[in-house]
């Protein structure tokens, strides 16, 4: 075999460490100082395979002299710093760090069997002082530089972040480079193969959080006293998205959410209550924006935005108690469209303000929804707990859905619907909506006064959807109602033409109406209807008799009406034709047999009373159709045609409400309300106690509270009468210990 070549030292034994170690370090040497100098490393690799094939102790041995190798090395550059200090010191640590782990991968490229070998062998037994010869490059750096001069880079890394806060240019790579440094030398002891950030979270994110405290408490301490408060979230949205910013330019990711924690406690938390105290301010002057900024700051920190919602809800409490007093200066006079557009103007205006400066949260949204339940359900108009609210509602509906002369269109009727129902949904006392609705839809239906069906139908639709099946089938009923009663007019109509007197007969319509659907109950006067109108009255019973053998016809005469035409009328260029009441019809037919007619002789041909006759004539007088001879209405007047009579309108209207008649349908509407409610109210405890058998007296009550509300709001001493009345009727039994008992 030939020998081995002079150029390298001879072969190593147990007695020449010195040596060896002497030709390592030369190379090692070499990689510390000048890399750039080159080195050829494939004799050290030779050696070291030579090294490593002998002892055991020798990869000990060596292992220790590069350890302390290391530790001199770095003993040195500790004592160098100490030239240095603020930006220079950076430098210095940046350079020494970037040339220190450049050479620790060459260096460990070099004792790569040692680490395959030595070094392994001793981390599987468990030696955890042992680590590969990078790793033990890291290990030393941090042991002896790193905790030496550590502090000192981390003041002037805050030195510099701080410069950067106050607008000046740095270098934003020496914080990045120190900070992955820091991150580099978060070592497991246990197994060095996973980093930790414990090295950078105690050395640089303790010290940067606690520098960004201080100077933020300095700074805003220093603004809020020499600023107003609008100008101060200025600054603070500004602070908060700069820090937001500097954690990609040179901050490790780690630090995002401690980052913006304290920022938030030292920007926001510390100064929250003079921001609440400013809000009442904004929403006084509709300051939407300084609102919005507002609440993007407060919704960083805990808690940070119930007082403002609390605030908010009383001033919009207060806001439409205030709308509503501004209108209801007479709450009898108070025109429904009116009042429900009081109530929507306030709403439309700070659900905006939720959406748009409260990010349409839902906590805002309640607190908008607690104050309009107030304003709408207990203002100056609902004073008394009175049901005004859902009437007024109720009448504006039946405007809207009336025909009129001005004509909406369909996009807008839907939209005026659709407000109704943003009402509608705050009305506490659902049941007397209901009440008055469904007395208006009957008189839509049967005086065919809708604009469109299709409204009417869209309306009954969003009422299903708000309160249930049950809350709207009788509306539903009553079109079915109406639809039947448009079949049963052809086939009389066709009946009618068959008969020998067709020619006699009267251009007349019927509707059939179920008694327990619609909401109408009888005649408050007695009433003899002309004899034309009896006989077309007795000829369609008779139809309908045949068609439905054993039902009862109850005829309704204050919801009749008709159509006369006028002919004696001097000088009209075309005979007018008057649009009346049942009643009205029959007083005016009398004057085709008399010029003149008593008061007393109308009273005795119409039976009609005083209350409705009354106000039938005055209408009548009113309008100039009649004249009185003192010209008053009662015993002892006397009335004739006015043959003079002019209007502009061909077609007049005489058939409109009268006072009397509506405040007496809303006294039995009103009336209605309480007897259903107190049904209601015992269907429930009865439902309630079958399920149960038996249950305490105030859970009860409670139970009957929670079934109720969607309908109405039940007081408590309406629900103990109940209870007592179905005592009495011994559904319930009393048992002890204060129970109540279902009896089957």
């Amino acid at each position: 075999m030939a020998p081995m070549a002079t150029s390298g030292p001879p072969h190593p034994g147990r007695d020449d460490v010195e040596t060896t170690w002497k030709f390592l370090r030369s190379g090692i040497d070499r990689i510390m100082t000048n890399l750039q100098d080159g080195l050829d490393l494939k004799d050290h690799r030779t050696q070291l395979l030579h090294v490593s094939e002998g002892s055991h102790l020798l990869g000990e041995d060596l292992y220790k002299l590069l350890t302390e190798y290391l530790t001199d090395h770095l003993s040195k550059l500790v004592a160098e710093s100490k030239n240095h200090t603020d930006e220079a010191l950076l430098a210095y640590y940046i350079r020494e760090w970037d040339r220190y782990t450049n050479a620790a991968k060459y260096i460990h490229h070099i004792f790569r069997y040692l680490n395959r070998h030595w070094v392994k062998r001793e981390m599987d037994e468990g030696k955890k002082c042992i680590h590969d010869v990078y790793i033990l490059h890291l290990v030393r750096w941090r042991d002896v530089l790193f905790h030496n001069v550590s502090e000192k880079v981390m003041e002037a890394v805050l030195k510099l972040v701080e410069k950067h806060r106050n607008g000046e240019t740095i270098e934003y790579n020496q914080i990045k480079l120190v900070v992955d440094s820091f991150i580099s030398l978060g070592l497991d002891e246990a197994d060095s193969s996973k980093p930790t950030l414990d090295v950078y979270r105690f050395h640089f994110e303790r010290p940067f959080l606690e520098a960004t405290k201080v100077f933020y408490q300095n700074e805003s301490k220093q603004f809020v006293a020499e600023n107003s408060v609008v100008e101060y979230m200025k600054k603070a949205e500004t602070r908060l998205l700069e820090e937001e910013q500097r954690v990609p330019l040179y901050l490790h990711n780690d630090i995002i959410i401690p980052l913006k924690k304290a920022c938030n406690q030292v920007l926001i938390e510390e100064h929250s209550n003079v921001l609440r105290d400013e809000f009442q301010v904004l929403l006084d002057n509709d300051r939407e924006e300084d609102m919005k900024r507002m609440y993007s700051l407060l919704a960083r920190i805990s808690g940070g935005l119930d007082p403002l919602r609390t605030k908010f809800e009383n001033h919009v409490r207060k806001a439409g108690l205030a709308a509503v007093s501004k209108v209801a200066s007479d709450a009898e006079k108070l025109e429904p469209k009116v009042y429900v557009d009081a109530l929507l103007e306030i709403h439309t205006k700070y659900s905006a303000l939720v959406k748009n400066a409260f990010n349409d949260e839902a906590e805002f949204t309640r607190s908008l929804d607690n104050a309009c339940r107030e304003f709408v359900n207990r203002n100056e108009v609902c004073k008394s707990g009175s049901n005004k609210s859902p009437e007024l509602l109720a009448k504006y509906t039946d405007v809207l859905l009336r025909k009129s002369t001005t004509g909406v269109e369909d996009a807008a009727l839907e939209d005026s619907l659709t407000q109704i129902m943003t009402v509608f949904k705050y009305i506490e006392d659902k049941d007397v909506f209901q009440k008055f609705y469904s007395r208006m839809l009957a008189r839509r239906l049967v005086h065919s006064n809708s604009s469109s069906d299709d409204a009417e139908t869209s309306m009954i639709s969003k009422l299903k959807e708000a309160c249930g099946f049950e809350y709207t089938n009788k509306l539903q009923r009553m079109f079915t109602d109406i639809q039947i009663s448009k079949d049963l007019n052809t086939g009389f109509k066709e009946h009618v033409a068959n008969l020998d007197d067709a020619k006699s007969s009267l251009d007349s319509t019927y509707s059939i109406l179920g008694t327990g659907f619609w909401p109408l109950g009888p005649a408050s006067t007695n009433f003899n209807p002309p004899r034309e109108i009896e006989q077309d009255c007795e000829r369609f019973s008779l139809f309908y008799k045949v068609k439905h053998d054993g039902r009862k016809l109850t005829w309704l005469w204050q919801l009749c009406k008709g159509e006369i035409k006028a002919t004696y009328i001097k000088n009209a260029k075309m005979p007018y034709t008057f649009q009346v009441s049942a009643y009205q019809l029959a007083i005016l037919l009398l004057f085709n047999n008399n010029d003149k007619n008593t008061y007393e002789e109308i009273a005795q041909s119409t039976a009609l009373s005083a209350d409705t006759l009354d106000p039938s004539l005055g209408i009548l007088l009113k309008a100039k159709v009649l004249i009185s001879d003192n010209g008053k209405v009662g015993p002892g007047s006397t009335f004739s045609l006015n043959y003079d009579f002019k209007n502009k309108k061909f077609r007049v209207n005489l058939n409109v409400g009268m006072k009397s008649e509506t405040k007496q349908e809303e006294a039995e509407t009103n009336k209605t309300i309480e007897e259903d409610r107190k049904l209601l109210l015992q269907s429930a405890i009865v439902r309630i106690m079958k399920a149960r058998k038996r249950m305490k007296h105030q859970q009860l009550v409670s139970e009957t509270i929670a079934q109720i509300k969607g309908r109405f709001v039940p007081k408590v001493s309406d629900i103990k009468k109940c209870i007592e009345i179905l005592l009495d009727k011994e559904y319930l039994e009393r048992l002890e210990d204060e129970d109540l008992g279902y009896l089957a």
